[in-house]
């Protein structure tokens, strides 16, 4: 379902497609302006960056939690709270979830980035905490343009805060510390990270547009109904989403327009592990849901939880512990360069896809 389509419909690609609005149906170019708008900000107005590095409460930055704010409050407000225990008694996504996002996640991007990345340990460290963060807030936006559950979505994001939350610290230890030093790859390093910096990340990030979403929904159908909530104020909301996404994007890349463009090399090098590493998770976790026998929707929500990382929070450990200049803190900046237009590819994908599961859930051959 796009961000302003009102309700799920069980249609094929091509009719999902042309029911777009303008909006919607050019958001590639419109993500692809407003990242070089940002980068522009960032490199041709003096002191841009600066001065939004400085608007930030508690190594939250002020601007992009708005952004995150506007972009992923319409979307949950769309969220049916009276189906998600239709969601949480789905074994075999739960499980899967978090097996993908907690075990293979982690590890996958552990061994890219050793891989492609073996003379640069600054920035192999930073691909490291990228995958170590776990997607909890812009996923929201790719699930539902893709026509994603958006109850499981809802499900498996809450459930990604509670393990950042409590694995975090830990899967750092694991991968930055212990892994090196027990397979003689070098000295281990540790990441100083505080868990209720951690938990700050997700109540912003996360937690306040969730909260409004619900008591959104909640309230209105308690005066409107349900019907007349869906129809009239949805509608009103959907646009939002996106608007929220451009503004996130062009503060992100403003923040750090000027180090990405002046070093272009290492963008370079830091690109390719991730490229290789969505492809991996977003293929990988898709034919899973299809092995699984999930439907489409719940198969890429699935997808998408998996490949999207939470790069806000990689952001904020970079530049905490090791400093804003840092090569670690460049690959966490790098994060989202790469994955804005790579997942946004893979929402299109998805759905040319979605023709090969018929609506009772049952996959057929890809």
């Amino acid at each position: 379902m796009t961000a302003t389509d009102p309700a799920p419909a069980r249609e094929e690609a091509p009719s999902v497609v042309g029911k777009l609005s303008t909006l919607d149906r050019y958001l590639a170019v419109w993500i692809l302006l407003a990242m070089g708008a940002g980068l522009g900000l960032g490199r041709l107005v003096p002191g841009m960056s600066g001065a939004l590095a400085e608007i930030e409460v508690g190594g939250v930055s002020l601007p992009i939690a708005l952004g995150l704010l506007v972009m992923m409050y319409p979307v949950l407000a769309k969220v049916r709270y009276d189906r998600l225990d239709r969601v949480t008694g789905d074994k075999r996504l739960m499980v899967s979830s978090l097996v993908v996002n907690w075990l293979v996640g982690p590890a996958v991007m552990f061994a890219l980035a050793w891989i492609f990345l073996p003379d640069l340990p600054a920035y192999r460290t930073g691909l490291i905490i990228v995958g170590l963060a776990r997607c909890i807030a812009m996923v929201i936006i790719w699930n539902d343009l893709a026509c994603g559950d958006r109850e499981a979505a809802a499900v498996l994001v809450a459930l990604n805060s509670v393990f950042q939350v409590v694995a975090f610290g830990l899967l750092g230890w694991l991968y930055l510390d212990l892994l090196p030093r027990w397979l003689h790859l070098g000295d281990g390093q540790g990441l100083d990270v505080s868990v209720w910096h951690i938990a700050l990340n997700v109540v912003v990030f996360l937690g306040i547009p969730l909260l409004a979403g619900f008591l959104t929904r909640r309230l209105g159908e308690r005066k409107l109904g349900r019907a007349e909530y869906e129809a009239k104020v949805l509608p009103r909301l959907g646009p939002w989403a996106l608007y929220g996404l451009l503004f996130t994007i062009v503060v992100l890349f403003a923040l750090q327009g000027e180090t990405i463009t002046s070093r272009p090399l290492d963008v370079a090098r830091i690109a390719l592990p991730l490229l290789v590493y969505f492809a991996v998770m977003f293929f990988g976790t898709f034919l899973l849901g299809k092995g699984l026998g999930l439907a489409y929707d719940r198969t890429a929500t699935l997808a998408f939880t998996a490949a999207g990382n939470n790069f806000e929070l990689a952001i904020a450990v970079a530049v905490a512990t090791f400093g804003v200049t840092s090569g670690q803190a460049l690959s966490g900046v790098v994060g989202p360069l790469i994955e804005v237009p790579v997942l946004i590819g893979l929402v299109h994908v998805a759905l040319a896809w979605r023709r090969r599961f018929p609506a009772d859930g049952v996959a057929t051959g890809l």
